[in-house]
């Protein structure tokens, strides 16, 4: 399986066909890979700057995106806000330190934080090793959950994915 997927991911990465490969063995459902191997969940919503969002009744969960992570490198420092403040949609609410870089973390939607991934601090690296899960960083009451809509889809933000990265 793992041959199989990384022949598959090659030859999407050198343009080559796979089609009829991909209708034989297709990849398990909720995810799909996009040409730099970076996993894209179902049921998310993602924002272009590489944080996603997963809406659950009156509570969103936000952290940044596999292809995100496997930009920055190995995570060793999160910086993230306390409890009981608020986020605005596009406005940076912490930063992820990496072997490689420092970044800002946007979040996709506006709310108030009702939670922090207290984890992260003692092991920032959650977020490369579990980016959907372990890795969350802020959990929000969401104040405009139609702004939700304006998020990208899986496969959209695949696609920008391959776009970004075939530009760079």
């Amino acid at each position: 399986m793992a041959l199989r997927l990384w022949a598959s991911s090659t030859a999407n990465a050198l343009k080559l066909s796979s089609a009829s490969a991909s209708r034989t063995h297709p990849l398990p459902s909720p995810f799909s890979l996009s040409r730099c191997f970076s996993s894209v969940l179902d049921g998310l919503k993602y924002a272009n700057s590489h944080e996603w969002v997963k809406h659950e009744g009156s509570v969103a969960t936000i952290g940044i995106t596999d292809h995100a992570q496997d930009h920055l490198g190995e995570v060793v420092f999160v910086d993230l806000p306390e409890p009981g403040g608020s986020v605005k949609q596009g406005g940076s609410f912490g930063a992820v330190e990496s072997v490689k870089a420092t970044s800002d973390v946007n979040s996709p939607i506006s709310g108030e934080i009702i939670e922090v991934n207290a984890s992260l601090k003692e092991t920032p690296g959650l977020i490369n090793t579990s980016p959907y899960e372990g890795g969350w960083m802020i959990k929000v009451k969401p104040s405009s959950p139609a702004e939700l809509d304006s998020l990208l889809g899986p496969k959209e933000y695949t696609k920008f994915c391959e776009e970004e990265d075939a530009s760079h």
